[in-house]
């Protein structure tokens, strides 16, 4: 249905719990036809919310028991905001900028992207919870790639932003480049926050202001200083899904598909590894590391390269605007990308990464 109808909707499905797709496809039409007034409607609608459903199951699946997916399930309903958000927070570590200065790191271009961005926002859209910041970093990086393929003429097709996918919706940028987003009106991360829980590190990169709540100024605003969470809008897959007609206003009468911060999260978590001298891995050492010893492993390395780029942002930002920040962050990612023996390492080709090049950018 056409966007400003649905969003006066909003109230009346929050007043029934309907609150989500999963609610919604789980819900009596009855309460659908109360709400929409329409039977025809109300019945799209609740079809609509079942394939959204299906699609994010079918996204998220893995190879675990009946059992223990419903568990999973029904923790996923069950959760507040702030249950989402602490899951979804990033590692952390206190290590001293000696210590960080000797790590060399293993990557690829696209995960060192979504890195930099996500670091970045926080101190450029300081209002957007961990959430957000990844689903626009990850846009970011599928923009990025996406731009890479046409030009080295893998891809024929123009990317979707150029033709006019996503129009009408609001911009913002990050990295320099635009992404497409979508508002979360309704969505305050601090929702379900433990009373008298001291905050901590991890609770300030759940959701980087000082307030506890989202402020009225905030949720009344529509400009870039003070929107609301964010999702980036997944256009390709928005292109995709209605491949044949007519380019326009962001598909309002439908769903927007947008870059989920699980799939963002996941990504970052597995694409760092410590380089060796010869920047080549030891397969042989690797095969007899346990898989949990593999996964902490890269989770230290993620931590000491969130905690490098955040420390020269740190030193930055007092010093520029957040527009400027933006801008410099790019210019600071394209001078330590990795690098192999020939020069620089391709999109998906991995090379070494010294943190101690990242710091030296410190003000």
């Amino acid at each position: 249905m056409p966007l400003a109808a649905a969003m006066g909707k909003v109230m009346e499905l929050q007043s029934a719990g309907l609150t989500s797709p999963e609610k919604i496809s789980k819900s009596e039409i009855k309460a659908l036809q109360e709400i929409f007034k329409e039977d025809t409607l109300a019945k799209k609608v609740w079809n609509a919310a079942k394939r959204v459903s299906k699609k994010r199951k079918a996204l998220t699946g893995d190879m675990e028991s009946p059992r223990k997916k419903l568990r999973d399930s029904d923790r996923r309903d069950n959760a507040t905001p702030f249950d989402i958000e602490s899951a979804l927070s990033l590692p952390t570590t206190s290590a001293t900028e000696d210590e960080l200065s000797k790590v060399v790191l293993r990557t690829n271009r696209a995960p060192l992207v979504l890195a930099f961005a996500v670091c970045v926002l926080k101190h450029t859209m300081p209002e957007q919870p961990t959430s957000s910041r990844l689903s626009l970093a990850q846009a970011v990086v599928s923009a990025n790639s996406r731009s890479k393929a046409v030009s080295l003429g893998i891809e024929s097709e123009n990317p979707a932003d150029q033709e006019g996918w996503g129009e009408g919706q609001p911009v913002v940028k990050v990295l320099g480049r635009e992404v497409k987003v979508l508002k979360r009106w309704d969505y305050n991360p601090r929702e379900g926050k433990p009373v008298n829980v001291a905050s901590s590190e991890q609770d300030e990169d759940i959701y980087h202001v000082a307030n506890d709540t989202l402020s009225q100024d905030v949720l009344d605003s529509d400009n870039s200083n003070g929107m609301p969470p964010l999702w980036g809008i997944d256009l390709e897959s928005l292109r995709s899904a209605h491949r044949g007609n007519a380019i326009g206003a962001s598909d309002a009468n439908g769903h927007l598909p947008i870059f989920t911060p699980d799939a963002a999260r996941s990504y970052l978590l597995k694409s760092f590894t410590e380089a060796s001298e010869d920047n080549n891995p030891a397969p042989e050492k690797l095969s007899r590391k346990r898989p949990s010893q593999t996964d902490a492993e890269k989770e230290t390395c993620l931590r000491n390269l969130l905690r490098s780029i955040d420390l020269v942002c740190q030193s930055w930002a007092p010093f520029l605007s957040k527009e400027e920040l933006d801008q410099r962050a790019w210019d600071w990612y394209t001078r330590v990308r990795p690098v192999v023996q020939s020069g620089v390492a391709g999109w998906g080709e991995k090379g070494q990464v010294k943190l101690s090049d990242i710091l030296a950018l410190r003000r």
